[in-house]
């Protein structure tokens, strides 16, 4: 149950759809994703049709495409490899990128969604290498040629048949995403990757770290490996992460969401405070936004 818990913890980010794909032995993978809450989507038997030993998750809020149910992820895409992906953010060359996949990679875009794009341009870079089985250092290469290929925001998360996950955040550090372990079955290690740290305590994991701006990560059953494969650019975390979309109980990049929120509201109320000065008015009370208007 922890991808669908952790789903449910995360539920704030995204309401109009949720999925979730686990791959088992042999690398095949199960699927479960509709349009809907995470308690709407999931129940014990759905869940329990997830097997394997790794998994993506993901809750939909629209900021490219529809609402439709194919656009539901995580996305799948058989060639190469099998990979299953998931991202969350927003592309600003969406054009260019669709013409390059069509005319040039000959690969079919089914959906107006960008994420769909970043899969195939991840996918196609992979298929590049001509290998049947390819290795970490593969993998990084095709990341960082993605970052050279793809602008705007993109934290994503991959899943390589019987391989492992991928993990990987745009060269400015816009969207944000961490990962975080605790102790595993006959002394290994669980992984979990996240956009908020709020998962971790609740699911019983520890030592969050954020995913650098530019950076990859694999993980796999033996080790996890982290690089570097694009200069981080101006470091641009969307500030509606703080105002809007975390939660407050989160910490992202190293800054507490709740504590933010305060100091923000204490630079909101000294500005304010100065301004109804210089006009002569005298202020009797101060409410907040009623919860129905945010």
């Amino acid at each position: 149950m922890t991808s669908a818990e952790g789903l449910s913890l995360l539920q704030h980010r995204g309401q109009d759809a949720a999925g979730i794909v686990t791959c088992g032995s042999g690398g095949r993978f199960y699927q479960v994703k509709a349009n809907g809450m995470v308690r709407d989507v999931f129940d014990e038997t759905s869940v329990g049709g997830l097997k394997g030993w790794m998994g993506i998750g993901h809750v939909r809020y629209p900021t490219a495409g529809s609402s439709a149910h194919a656009e539901a992820q995580p996305f799948y895409v058989n060639s190469p490899y099998g990979i299953v992906f998931a991202h969350n953010g927003n592309l600003i060359n969406t054009p260019s990128l669709r013409q390059f996949l069509d005319a040039d990679a000959h690969r079919h875009i089914n959906t107006d969604s960008d994420s769909e794009l970043l899969l195939n341009i991840l996918a196609n870079n992979l298929q590049k290498t001509g290998k049947f089985r390819i290795n970490e250092e593969d993998i990084f290469t095709a990341i960082g040629d993605l970052m050279k290929t793809c602008n705007g925001a993109y934290a994503c998360v991959a899943m390589l048949a019987g391989f492992g996950l991928i993990v990987f955040r745009d060269p400015n550090g816009i969207r944000p995403v961490g990962f975080a372990k605790r102790p595993g079955g006959r002394g290994g290690t669980d992984f979990l990757v996240a956009s908020e740290s709020v998962v971790t305590h609740s699911l019983g994991f520890s030592m969050w770290e954020d995913v650098k701006a530019g950076e990859a990560i694999i993980i796999t059953r033996a080790k996890i490996s982290r690089r570097q494969v694009a200069t981080p650019r101006k470091f641009a975390p969307d500030m509606f992460e703080f105002v809007y979309f975390a939660r407050p109980d989160s910490t992202l990049d190293g800054i507490s969401v709740y504590r933010s929120r305060m100091a923000m509201g204490d630079l909101l109320a000294e500005t304010a405070k100065k301004e109804l000065e210089k006009a002569g008015l005298k202020v009797d009370v101060v409410i907040p936004v009623p919860d129905t208007s945010r």
